[in-house]
């Protein structure tokens, strides 16, 4: 997946605030107007569907009824994160067209890296001026990324060792300090910063890289402790920008623990073949690098589908990339609560420094 980056297309033009007063812990919850999220695949709400390919059934059938622009069956993180904090479903900014982006945007699309874009976009006024954000609600919107795992994907894919993407993974965190560094100057205060996820438990790593040693769950381990590693720079980096923007809220999310929960111990946390993809065709792990969930394609004159399972409420990985809607809830309602955050604030309470 070699698509542009996007990261500040958008905020580039359109996002010029006054720097917020220092924050106090507050007696209530957050009022958030907006919420702005950044990454890829794992929180994509619509933007690839609206750049480049139209998802096809069964993508979306268990909360949409029908492909909704999510490599998913349902709901992503993002779209629990706002329905926690009672706004609408986060509408992606290249699907622009008569789009509403009051409560704010997503600017995630499948195969981003962290890598800085070069494109920008033009403001449009007018007609569309009742649908864009208020400019005093840049400060206090809440700001949520979800990015990282293509940059250590693509390396993989592109026959780089463990080592070698390991070593590459200082300057990623530090592009993305840059990155977090630029919206604060420009207004930003709330940071909600997952990290990335257990990737040697993927079925797509696990079929294609078959000889990579397994651990206790049948993850491939060394691909898991790559994304730990990543992990922990990115912890390190966010303490920092926690000390040095002193009025800014950054908070460090801890996805790949209770996602990891589900590999190890998927029976007592209600789900079943946690490393077999429900939407695939073929293979021990259900999955085939050919034919995409919902694709249909001849091999060998035969015509193959990768369908849905029976019941994507009981399975882990909806793709053998992604994750099913389960498990997206799942994960959102412990990390949710701050119980897997450094500092530990919860979502409803990120708007303020503890």
């Amino acid at each position: 997946m070699d698509h542009s980056t996007t990261i500040f297309c958008f905020f580039i033009t359109v996002l010029h605030v006054s720097t917020a007063s220092d924050r106090i812990l507050p007696s209530t919850f957050c009022n958030f107007p907006a919420i702005y999220n950044f990454g890829a695949s794992n929180s994509d709400t619509g933007g690839l569907a609206a750049a480049f390919i139209q998802f096809k059934p069964p993508n979306g059938h268990t909360f949409f009824g029908m492909p909704a622009g999510r490599m998913c069956d349902g709901r992503l993180i993002v779209d629990f994160t706002a329905e926690s904090l009672k706004l609408p479903f986060l509408s992606s900014y290249l699907n622009s067209l008569a789009i509403n982006f009051k409560h704010g945007a997503n600017f995630a699309t499948a195969g981003s890296t962290i890598t800085f874009p070069t494109t920008n976009i033009v403001p449009k006024g007018g007609a569309y001026e009742s649908l864009m954000p208020r400019e005093e609600d840049f400060a206090e919107a809440l700001y949520t990324f979800d990015i990282g795992q293509n940059d250590l994907l693509n390396g993989l894919f592109l026959n780089m060792t463990v080592p070698q993407v390991i070593a590459t993974i200082p300057d990623m965190v530090n592009q993305f300090s840059k990155n977090i560094r630029d919206l604060f100057n420009l207004g930003a205060r709330s940071f909600w910063v997952y990290n990335t996820r257990p990737i040697g438990c993927f079925p797509s790593i696990l079929t294609i890289f078959p000889e990579a040693a397994r651990d206790s769950a049948g993850c491939a381990k060394e691909y898991n402790e790559l994304a730990q590693r990543f992990n922990a720079e990115l912890k390190k980096a966010l303490a920092q920008l926690w000390v040095e923007l002193s009025s800014a809220t950054v908070v460090y999310v801890d996805i790949y623990s209770p996602l990891y929960s589900l590999f190890t111990d998927p029976t007592k946390n209600g789900f079943e073949s946690p490393l077999v993809a429900c939407c695939g065709q073929g293979g021990e792990y259900n999955y085939n690098v050919a034919v995409e969930c919902g694709e249909t394609k001849s091999v060998n004159g035969m015509d193959i589908r990768a369908g849905s399972c029976k019941d994507p409420s009981v399975r882990v990985s909806w793709d053998g990339v992604h994750f099913t809607e389960a498990a997206n809830k799942f994960a959102f309602d412990r990390v949710s609560t701050g119980s897997f955050s450094k500092p530990p604030i919860p979502l409803k309470l990120a708007c303020h420094r503890r």
